[in-house]
């Protein structure tokens, strides 16, 4: 099977830009960023963000303010500040043997890094690989997890897989089911998370008085360390 996966993956293997690169800090942009946000998003932000802070000795040096104002529009802003530490911890340390050591880094982003990164031996499993693993009850090396990323988010989608174009079909014990939904996001319309949203979004712009926001949501986001509160004001953190 795995031949066949990587022969697909030579054809139809998706080009983004951080798959251009070996460079550690890119890479743990990248899957920084993709945390949660559809690859489509995150390809321009990622470019320009390289382009605003190209290594993460730059990035170290930025104001965690301007972090947060860059990181609009992504979601789950904490990210935003995860990354600026990490940037921060390389650029007085150099990278950790232990990835995790890194704040934000947890086991999946660690091993993504290792792979694509320093080139160990070792296979990134996200929701995608495991879909692949687990449908066609196969085993793949860590050369294949680009390839398994790709076929999960293109071809064997969570509930109707597109068994006919997929090219482990032919041994797949799972070819042509379909699947139930396992969970349900909850819906970001009409949210606490939106009201998060709106808020900072507010003070990204420029600070505001405590009585012009919605209390709840600025708490909310000073627990996060990502708005700072005194004197009435709402700021983000220097």
């Amino acid at each position: 099977m795995e031949a066949a996966l990587l022969a697909w993956f030579d054809e139809h293997g998706r080009a983004l830009p951080w798959r251009r690169t070996r460079d550690p800090y890119a890479i743990l942009v990248s899957e920084v960023m993709l945390q949660q946000t559809q690859v489509e998003r995150v390809v321009p932000r990622y470019l320009a963000w390289l382009e605003r802070w190209p290594t993460a000795a730059a990035l170290a040096a930025a104001t965690a303010a301007d972090v947060i104002r860059a990181w609009q529009g992504l979601g789950y802003n904490r990210r935003a500040l995860s990354l600026h530490r990490a940037a921060s911890v390389v650029a007085a340390r150099g990278w950790p043997e232990d990835l995790t050591e890194l704040p934000g880094v947890g086991q999946y982003t660690a091993a993504a890094l290792a792979n694509f990164a320093f080139d160990r031996s070792v296979l990134p499993v996200d929701v995608n690989v495991r879909r692949v693993q687990e449908r066609s009850g196969s085993d793949f090396g860590p050369a294949s997890a680009q390839a398994l990323m790709d076929l999960g988010a293109t071809i064997c989608l969570a509930l109707v897989p597109r068994c006919g174009a997929c090219p482990l079909a032919g041994a797949c014990p799972s070819r042509g089911r379909r699947y139930e939904p396992q969970r349900r996001q909850s819906r970001f319309e009409g949210s606490f998370r939106q009201r998060r949203a709106a808020t900072l979004r507010l003070v990204a712009e420029r600070e505001r008085p405590l009585s012009e926001v919605d209390v709840a949501a600025a708490e909310s986001l000073a627990a996060d360390g990502l708005v700072t509160l005194a004197g009435g004001v709402v700021t983000l953190p220097a």
